[in-house]
C-alpha cells in the first residue's frame, strides 16, 4: 500500500506539471503575445496547442479534486476552526 504522503506528493507534483503545460500553451494561445513576438501558426501548430491546453485544463481539473479528497480532513477541520472563531468573536 503506498503512504499517504506519497500519494499526495504525487497529486501535487501532477498537477505543477499539468499546471505548467496549461499556463504555457495558454500563453501561446494569446493571440496578442503572438502578434509581439511574431510567432505563426507555421512556428507554433495551434492545433495541437489547443489540444494540449485543452487536455491539461481537464487533467489539471482531476488532479485538483483528488488533491481536495485526500485534504479533505485537514480542510474539514480548518473550515470548523475558522467558522468556529468566527462565531465566538461575534
Amino acid at each position: 500500500m503506498m503512504d499517504i504522503k506519497i500519494l499526495k506528493w504525487l497529486a501535487d507534483l501532477a498537477m505543477a506539471i499539468t499546471f505548467a503545460v496549461c499556463f504555457i500553451t495558454g500563453l501561446l494561445k494569446f493571440s496578442l503575445l503572438l502578434q509581439v513576438t511574431g510567432l505563426n501558426d507555421l512556428v507554433l501548430p495551434s492545433a495541437l496547442i489547443s489540444d494540449l491546453h485543452d487536455w491539461s485544463g481537464i487533467l489539471l481539473g482531476l488532479f485538483v479534486l483528488l488533491h481536495l479528497y485526500l485534504n479533505r480532513t485537514w480542510i474539514t477541520g480548518m473550515t470548523k476552526y475558522v467558522l468556529g472563531n468566527t462565531r465566538q468573536k461575534e
